[in-house]
């Protein structure tokens, strides 16, 4: 299958998807809101368009992909562009639309699935429940919603984190995230795209929600650094930002990756996700 994915907000995880389609013959372009980055997003495989600024062409798209950040006023894609794209709801084979975990909210540790209500406790949660929910209401289209876990991959982890100065483990006794690798991520939104359900929502997960400090034990271990001291959470000194994370904890399940799509992760968890970029560095 080939077609054309005009992706706006062509960051990481996009990057991804581009590098999987592009060698399979798709056509895609993306966006950026920096010229600078206009190269690392053609370096992917993809045009890229400054935008806001240039005018999106959405004339021939078939796929289209949504990785923009939601702000208090909603999604910045439909804030301008929504009369077109629901004129074009029926051009569209495929949308997807990449939000996150976040919109649980926290549920003391315990699972959570797709089925589970969305009570998002951060200000960034609520504002992807809004921007799901504006999705969702354009008449017609196609609409797949990917909820993601932590993200990391080549260039984002712990690896970089553990060189830094003053680098700690934060422990807060009961806490865990749930983590995904980036070619995860993109094999899953490949999947869908080969097989469009109208209405899905997948939470975008591996399998094995651990400690954050567990992670940054094993990756210290694989780089034979010293293991980081341990600093008690109410003893951290964290930006609201860090610590609004460690204020939800939720146990996040994918079966439906796995059942609807046939996924069968890269990584299922963050060992084998690490071990791959100590090999690939």
């Amino acid at each position: 299958m080939t077609g054309t994915l005009f992706s706006f907000g062509h960051g990481y995880s996009a990057q991804a998807l581009s590098r999987l389609l592009t060698p399979q013959g798709w056509s895609i372009r993306g966006t950026t809101r920096d010229p600078a980055q206009s190269a690392t997003v053609r370096a992917s495989g993809a045009e890229p368009l400054i935008w806001p600024g240039q005018a999106p062409d959405l004339e021939g798209v078939t796929h289209l992909l949504i990785s923009t950040a939601p702000k208090a006023d909603g999604d910045p894609v439909l804030a301008g562009l929504r009369d077109e794209i629901a004129a074009r709801a029926g051009q569209f084979e495929w949308v997807g639309y990449l939000s996150t975990t976040a919109v649980y909210g926290d549920h003391r540790g315990e699972w959570v699935d797709e089925s589970t209500p969305a009570t998002p406790t951060a200000e960034r949660g609520k504002w992807r429940v809004q921007a799901e929910q504006q999705w969702q209401s354009v008449p017609g289209l196609p609409i797949h919603i990917f909820r993601l876990a932590g993200i990391y991959g080549p260039g984002r982890g712990p690896f970089s984190k553990l060189k830094r100065v003053g680098m700690r483990r934060i422990i807060k006794p009961g806490q865990v995230f749930s983590r995904i690798h980036v070619a995860d991520i993109a094999q899953v939104l490949a999947a869908s795209m080969a097989a469009p359900n109208p209405g899905a929502i997948y939470n975008v997960c591996d399998d094995e929600p651990v400690p954050p400090q567990d992670v940054i034990a094993y990756a210290a271990e694989l780089q034979g650094l010293p293991l980081p001291p341990a600093v008690p959470f109410d003893e951290a000194d964290l930006t609201p930002m860090a610590r609004s994370f460690y204020n939800e904890n939720k146990r996040v399940r994918n079966d439906r990756i796995k059942d609807e799509l046939g996924v069968r992760l890269l990584y299922p968890d963050y060992r084998a996700g690490l071990e791959a970029l100590m090999k690939d560095a």
